[in-house]
């Protein structure tokens, strides 16, 4: 439906828990997706973004890693109702950023397999199972309807680094090489 913008660290929204969505919420998910997509698609190079990003307090996220480079699998666009992780394995630790905190990276420890399950826009059940860059797009843009940021999972500060305004990242999570 729009563009909208992203809402910046220490903004209290992106802190706060997003409530579960529910059957009466159809308007409201068609709205938030809408936005989601529309606003990934304006930045060109964003692969997920997250309803609380753009202030909406809901459980809703949106990824698309589709000709990544770092792309392994590659499920399309997921736009993703009350996602949870059910299944995890494995551990590697990569780069991440976020248009939320645009001027920083640092390496963050991910699961390396993940199964999802959630609802599609419609309120059909969707399982999602995926890998490496794929799974920590996803897992990044999850955490954040918990009020998680990337940040929060560092466990080498030393590795956090100031990016130059023009070479911030395009999206939530762009891994560097």
């Amino acid at each position: 439906m729009a563009v909208r913008e992203v809402l910046r660290y220490p903004h209290p929204s992106l802190k706060q828990k997003a409530r579960e969505l529910g059957a009466d919420d159809t308007e409201l998910i068609a709205q938030v997706a809408s936005d989601l997509v529309d606003t990934m698609e304006s930045f060109g190079h964003c692969v997920g973004l997250a309803a609380p990003q753009l202030d909406h307090l809901v459980r809703v996220v949106a990824v698309d890693v589709t000709g990544h480079k770092k792309a392994t699998t590659q499920n399309g666009l997921l736009v993703l109702v009350n996602p949870v992780v059910v299944e995890a394995e494995g551990a590697e630790v990569g780069r991440e950023g976020c248009l939320s905190i645009p001027h920083l990276t640092a390496n963050v420890r991910r699961a390396t397999t993940i199964r999802v399950e959630a609802q599609s826009p419609e309120g059909e059940p969707v399982a999602i199972g995926s890998e490496a860059f794929e799974a920590r797009c996803l897992q990044h843009e999850i955490d954040h309807l918990d009020g998680i940021l990337f940040l929060d999972r560092v466990e080498d500060k030393s590795t956090i680094v100031q990016v130059p305004e023009e070479e911030t990242v395009e999206g939530p999570v762009e891994a560097a090489d």
